[in-house]
């Protein structure tokens, strides 16, 4: 969340590996778990929820990677937008092991574990 399952196809659209939490049952899951379901897939976490950089703050987790859009004000467009960026910008190998975040006018990247 807060990318819709519509947005999620389209990134696939775009040769993108992607899926949607409620398509593997994990929309209603636990924030923790949906973490270690992306760690132990591979997968980068795509949220709006605050409370995922937290838990990997505390839990001092190396992995997965997290792109949050904070406060979730974004279309589909703007979150696919925002994406593209992140990708163009950010090496994909350092995704896995960092919080990015994506406002409308800037993107930032922090390694984690978060020390």
């Amino acid at each position: 969340m807060p990318i819709s399952p519509d947005a999620a196809r389209s990134l696939i659209e775009k040769g993108h590996d992607a899926t949607h939490a409620s398509d593997v049952g994990l929309d209603r899951a636990p924030n923790l778990e949906v973490l270690e379901a992306a760690r132990i897939e591979d997968r980068i976490v795509v949220t709006a929820d605050l409370d995922y950089p937290r838990l990997l703050a505390i839990t001092r987790a190396e992995a997965p990677g997290l792109i949050l859009f904070p406060g979730g004000n974004y279309t589909d467009a703007e979150i696919i937008d925002g994406l593209s960026r992140v990708f163009a910008s950010i090496d994909r190998t350092l995704l896995w092991h960092s919080i990015v975040v994506v406002e409308k006018t800037r993107i930032r990247r922090r390694p984690i574990p978060i020390q």
